[in-house]
């Protein structure tokens, strides 16, 4: 009885902890920033939300891209494949973040994500998850790389 007592008391604790822990909404700032630069079209603002070297992994290929031009090639190697491919009307939205992690002045940052877009005139849509690693400055938190995954693209439901 003195065990599950105690084993109550540490559930207890460690539930009290778990729901205490509050995300750092300055996290987001920087990840809704690029997302909401990209649904408007605006590679200036999407670029001023990460570091002058970054790196991105994504489902377009060539899948990797890496340094201070890297958020421009994926750009234009995303924007290639929309053509090729018929995609318009691209736009992606975000949920909370399921997972942060902070250490100092670094952070991981994993949010549910859906791109909804047409393709060749049928609407699609993906529900992936961005993965996020930010590093914080003196001007606040800027995204140092992220990738995208999660499974293909499916016509979206009415």
């Amino acid at each position: 009885m003195r065990k599950l007592a105690l084993g109550a008391v540490v559930w207890c604790v460690m539930g009290a902890v778990a729901v205490a822990a509050t995300p750092d909404p300055q996290l987001m700032v920087p990840i809704q920033k690029f997302i909401d630069s990209f649904n408007k079209g605006d590679a200036a603002g999407a670029a001023a939300t990460h570091a002058a070297d970054v790196v991105i992994i994504d489902e377009v290929s060539p899948y990797l891209w890496r340094g201070g031009q890297a958020l421009q090639a994926w750009s234009a190697d995303l924007d290639k494949d929309a053509k090729a491919r018929g995609i318009t009307d691209q736009v992606v939205t975000i949920s909370a973040p399921t997972r942060e992690e902070i250490s100092g002045d670094h952070a991981y940052v994993v949010v549910p994500a859906v791109y909804a877009f047409k393709e060749r005139g049928v609407a699609m849509r993906e529900s992936a998850q961005f993965a996020f690693a930010l590093r914080k400055g003196a001007g606040g938190w800027l995204i140092h790389g992220w990738t995208w995954t999660g499974p293909k693209p499916g016509p979206a439901k009415p």
